[in-house]
């Protein structure tokens, strides 16, 4: 979907109780937005996203949640690394920044790219995550997703793959690219403007773009994580995956035979961007999922 770009909004980057910080973790500089207080909550987006993904959520959450929702490593206002796309490294990325805020534990939710790093932080660190949610994304060649990829894998993954090439291509029509995703990712209802146009100005450039890329060319290495991740462990804590269009029940197929305690959901008329699309339905179900881990933690 492609739309005119947007003029710029008169209306604040973040919402009202919603602070930006930077933080030293594991190397690199991580932008950070924060609000409420409570047990912690970390939100890793994917792409092509920053922390504004969860603009629409965080101010429900923040009323039981501390909620911590970073731009990851090389997008938005975080630190441009060369390197360290890999899934274990963002994951170690997650884990430096719950120290660096002083967070003993947290529930983890992630999306799209978030989702990787977010199934192996839980894996290593079951001590560290207390409840996992993942949401429309597959988890490297774990069984599971073959009806979704029988048709190979989508068109976009193999053109971020070859290096240099997309952001050689795109250089100068970001916006058109960005809204395409935005306007597939919500069935072309679209987010709001100061949303879009943050995600714009996040991947806009080659260099941003370049690393935007990273995370598609470091998949083979993801991979190879995950799957070894599995072959030394299981997920232990109570773990959620949410699927919508057009990953559906792909990813809870892939976890099922891994976790101990894994619930499924499919949201639906729900476009990939479940947290811009369908808010509110994705609050229905990290609700009562978060609130029974802050039951847990009550004496």
């Amino acid at each position: 979907m492609r739309r005119p770009s947007a003029a710029p909004s008169a209306t604040p980057p973040t919402a009202p109780g919603i602070s930006l910080r930077q933080v030293t973790a594991n190397g690199i500089t991580v932008n950070v937005a924060l609000c409420g207080s409570g047990p912690a909550v970390l939100l890793l987006h994917g792409f092509p996203h920053t922390w504004q993904l969860w603009s629409e959520v965080m101010p429900r959450l923040a009323l039981h949640h501390r909620v911590i929702a970073p731009d990851l490593r090389g997008l938005g206002a975080s630190t441009p690394a060369s390197g360290g796309y890999d899934a274990d490294s963002l994951a170690t990325d997650a884990e430096g920044l719950l120290d660096a805020l002083g967070e003993r534990s947290a529930a983890v939710v992630g999306i799209d790219a978030g989702t990787p790093p977010a199934f192996l932080l839980a894996m290593r660190r079951p001590d560290l995550v207390r409840r996992l949610v993942v949401m429309e994304s597959l988890l490297g060649p774990l069984p599971g997703a073959e009806d979704f990829l029988a048709g190979g894998a989508p068109w976009w993954f193999g053109f971020h793959s070859v290096p240099d090439l997309a952001e050689t291509v795109l250089d100068g029509h970001e916006a058109a690219y960005i809204d395409w995703f935005l306007g597939t990712g919500t069935h072309g209802r679209g987010v709001p403007d100061r949303i879009r146009d943050a995600f714009v100005d996040a991947y806009t450039g080659p260099d941003a773009l370049r690393r935007a890329f990273s995370y598609y060319r470091a998949m083979p290495t993801s991979g190879r994580q995950i799957r070894d991740a599995v072959t030394r462990g299981r997920l232990t804590m109570p773990a959620m995956a949410i699927g919508a269009h057009p990953v559906g029940s792909a990813l809870e197929r892939q976890l099922r035979p891994v976790a101990d305690d894994l619930t499924g959901h499919l949201i639906e008329d729900c476009g990939h961007i479940i947290p811009l699309d369908r808010p509110e339905a994705l609050l229905e179900l990290l609700g009562p999922f978060l609130a029974a881990d802050h039951r847990d933690r009550t004496p």
